[in-house]
C-alpha cells in the first residue's frame, strides 16, 4: 500500500524538495501541499493523506495548532501527523505531543532517516514518537 503525504510547509522550495524526495520512493507519494497551518487542515479534511509532514512556523496558525485540529477530528482518525521543523525543543515536544504529534524530525536529516520516520509513523500510528 502506498503511503500517502501531505506536505505542509510555508516555503515552496522546502515544499518542492520534499515532493521530490518522498515521491523518489516507490512507497509514498505527495498527494498534497499547503503553505499554511489552515491549509493544511483543510487539505487534510479532504482526505486524500495517510501522514502530514507538518512544519510547525507557518503563518496563520502555528503546526501544533493545525495537528490538535486534524488529530481531534473524528474523520481524520487514521491521520498521522510528522511535525518537520527546524528547531525541536522541549517546549515544542511538550505542546505537539498532547496536540496529537505522533513524532519529530529536524529539518536537515539525511532523505533515510526522514523516509523511515514517515514509514514509522504510517505504519505505527499515533503511539510513537521519534526525536531526530
Amino acid at each position: 500500500m502506498t503511503i500517502r503525504v501531505l506536505v505542509a510547509d510555508d516555503q515552496p522550495l522546502i515544499r518542492q524538495a520534499l515532493r521530490t524526495l518522498i515521491d523518489a520512493d516507490p512507497e509514498m507519494t505527495v498527494v498534497a501541499e499547503a503553505a499554511t497551518g489552515v491549509e493544511a487542515v483543510v487539505r487534510c479534511r479532504a482526505g486524500l493523506a495517510d501522514v502530514v509532514l507538518m512544519d510547525n512556523r507557518m503563518p496563520d496558525l502555528s503546526g501544533v495548532e493545525a495537528s490538535r485540529q486534524i488529530t481531534s477530528d473524528p474523520g481524520l482518525a487514521t491521520v498521522r501527523v510528522l511535525m518537520h521543523t527546524t528547531f525541536v525543543t522541549e517546549d515544542l515536544v511538550a505542546a505537539a505531543l498532547p496536540a496529537g504529534v505522533a513524532g519529530f524530525l529536524r529539518k536537515g536529516v539525511d532523505a533515510g532517516t526522514l523516509l523511515q520516520t514517515i514509514r514509522d509513523v504510517a505504519a505505527i500510528g499515533r503511539k510513537s514518537l521519534r526525536y531526530t
